[in-house]
């Protein structure tokens, strides 16, 4: 796709940063004004997109985290269907290797006592997002372009369908899951602490009684920051690791020489990446032990 004529680089590289979004389309019926046209479809320009409103769905964030999950819950139910006490096979052995990991993990940032959520969500969220992250890996042309391929084939434009690999470069999805995470840092403070206290904690924590406004803005905007930098550390991160390969892609079409360059520069950045996917997913999971421990503890 990028050595095609037609397509700048500054298009190719907004092509590729835009979600397959699917919502209620809009006109505008005056300059800045838009309206509903009650009509659903797919986007097919960013404008259009961004245009849709809260009600719209990113297709192709869904699907693929979606399928990921299933394929996480395959993985283990498989493993845990064939498990043998005697010499394991070295599919069991990678999951138990996986999972004594977690649990170590666990044991070392999680001292509230006894739960039995903390260790499977944070085996899922480990592997989910480590899942998700490592579609980074996969060329960038390789899934739109058959993406773009099979809508043609039912008479869709294949330069407006668009297809973003790498679920955990959408804002949506990380700061999904960092809401959850936050609904449970909720959960278990009201049910730990009681409403009182966990109220009090806003109110009269750290600076005491006598300094209540001041306790109760910077604990409110310490407790609101937590799913914000949750969110999106892993989105920034992953967006930028993303927008590299993107850019590695553009080279080549340029010369024999900067192709040549930007097959190096690709294999490197991979390495290198392999790196980053595997740190973002395991200080999801920690930051998640940690939020939650800290919702089971009294001041």
């Amino acid at each position: 796709m990028a050595s095609e004529s037609s397509i700048t680089t500054s298009s190719y590289i907004k092509h590729h940063l835009q979600n397959l979004t699917f919502g209620e389309k809009q006109v505008e019926t005056s300059p800045g004004i838009w309206t509903p046209t009650g009509d659903w479809g797919f986007a097919t320009t960013s404008e259009e997109a961004a245009k849709m409103g809260f009600w719209a769905i990113n297709v192709d964030t869904m699907l693929l985290s979606i399928i990921l999950g299933v394929l996480m819950m395959w993985f283990f139910r498989s493993v845990a269907k064939t498990i043998s006490t005697g010499v394991p096979s070295p599919v069991q052995n990678f999951a138990e290797m996986m999972i004594e990991f977690v649990n170590d993990t666990v044991r070392g940032s999680f001292s509230g006592g006894k739960n039995d959520l903390v260790a499977p969500l944070a085996l899922t969220i480990f592997v989910w997002v480590f899942l998700m992250n490592l579609m980074d890996l996969i060329p960038v042309d390789i899934l739109p372009l058959a993406v773009a391929q099979g809508a043609a084939l039912f008479g869709a434009d294949p330069h407006h369908v668009f297809f973003k690999v790498v679920p955990s470069t959408d804002p949506n999805a990380t700061m999904g899951m960092a809401l959850v995470v936050f609904g449970l840092m909720l959960y278990y403070s009201f049910k730990i602490k009681g409403a009182g206290g966990f109220l009090g904690e806003l109110a009269f924590e750290p600076f005491g009684k006598m300094a209540l406004p001041i306790n109760l803005v910077l604990e409110t905007v310490t407790l609101l920051a937590k799913p914000f930098s949750l969110g999106l550390r892993l989105f920034g991160n992953m967006y930028a690791g993303e927008m590299v390969f993107i850019l590695i892609a553009t080279m080549y079409g340029a010369s024999l020489f900067m192709g040549s360059l930007a097959g190096v520069l690709q294999i490197g950045w991979a390495i290198f990446h392999i790196l980053i996917i595997t740190l973002q997913a395991f200080i999801f999971m920690v930051l998640t032990v940690v939020y939650i421990d800290m919702a089971h503890q009294h001041h």
